[in-house]
């Protein structure tokens, strides 16, 4: 792997640390970190990383300053109401619910009162956790990994690799509601280049091989895939069958094309985290989440890799790769 603009350094050491409580438990304020994903998962850490990081870079040591109590649901939705009435119940002065909007929704009907940073939903408005992205309303705020130009550009960007493609998939997941503004992005970005777009609904696990299926019989030439928690969790699945089918891919999360996709464009993730940490620090100085917007992503990350482009036949342009932030060989 090799980095073409760096944005984290000195996190390696901070990922042995062990992920408990601060020992200094009720003498320092508590933050509750309410995860959809496994504790154990290499990739969730790294985005804990960031976050702590960013913490510290604002005053607030973990074990020092503030303490920090994990719930992690290891993938289990059903889990996280339990898990957020368990911080609710230590009095954890904030909770950063991670995850997307699954984690969210179950810290808002865990308390009313308790502030709550939610970590990147697609579309909070549309997930009905904020009235607005500038007036959020109630308890409740935090960064957005969605921005207006995002599908539109992951079409542009996967245009330049496949120039003469003309019809592209869309893996989206009709149950989850920000991804009926993805969607829409792409069909806008679609229409003005004379892309037929076929979407493609996968809404659990199990009918994502039957996506892939439509796809072929579609005969789509290219695919997109919109951020979704799903789709995380699945992310070595659909990389593999993305592969088995020849289907030059763009997703919105980078751990896809670590996973083998071919490109990512997405929010940098190390800014998303700090997007909470400044978010957390804010309130633990007395802000209330009401007054603090929704911020859009304003950094924006490209990974490509080149192993993958090899395999399906494809030369990735070269003004491409000079604008890559990350590129895997």
């Amino acid at each position: 792997m090799m980095n073409r603009r760096a944005f984290v350094s000195g996190l390696g050491a901070v990922l042995a640390a062990p992920l408990a409580a601060g020992a200094q438990q009720g003498t320092v304020p508590q933050v509750g970190w309410l995860s959809l994903f496994s504790g154990s998962d290499p990739q969730v850490h790294r985005g804990v990383d960031f976050f702590r990081q960013a913490l510290r870079d604002l005053g607030h040591v973990e074990g020092q300053s503030v303490a920090i109590e994990y719930r992690w649901a290891e993938g289990k939705s059903e889990r996280l109401l339990d898990l957020a009435t368990e911080l609710v119940r230590v009095k954890v002065a904030v909770i950063v619910a991670n995850g997307g909007v699954p984690p969210a929704q179950a810290a808002q009907r865990a308390t009313k009162t308790i502030p709550i940073v939610f970590a990147g939903p697609a579309d909070p408005v549309a997930a009905g956790l904020v009235a607005s992205l500038a007036r959020p309303g109630g308890n409740i705020t935090g960064p957005t990994l969605i921005s207006d130009q995002l599908m539109g550009k992951g079409l542009e960007l996967l245009r330049e690799v496949v120039p003469n493609v003309t019809r592209v998939a869309v893996l989206w997941n009709p149950t989850n509601p920000g991804n009926t503004h993805q969607l829409r992005g792409a069909e806008a970005a679609a229409a003005a280049s004379g892309v037929r777009l076929l979407p493609v609904g996968a809404g659990a696990p199990g009918e994502i091989d039957r996506a892939f299926v439509a796809m072929a019989r579609e005969r789509a030439g290219a695919l997109l895939v919109v951020l979704d928690v799903t789709f995380y969790d699945q992310r070595e699945r659909i990389t593999a069958l993305a592969a088995k089918n020849r289907l030059p891919a763009l997703y919105g999360y980078s751990v896809f094309a670590e996973a083998g996709g071919l490109m990512s464009y997405a929010g940098s993730r190390s800014d998303l985290y700090r997007q909470i940490a400044v978010y957390v620090a804010k309130i633990l100085k007395g802000a209330k989440p009401s007054d603090l917007p929704v911020e859009q992503p304003t950094k924006f990350e490209l990974v490509i890799n080149l192993k993958t482009a090899k395999a399906l036949g494809l030369t990735i342009p070269p003004s491409l790769l000079l604008r890559a932030d990350q590129v895997i060989e």
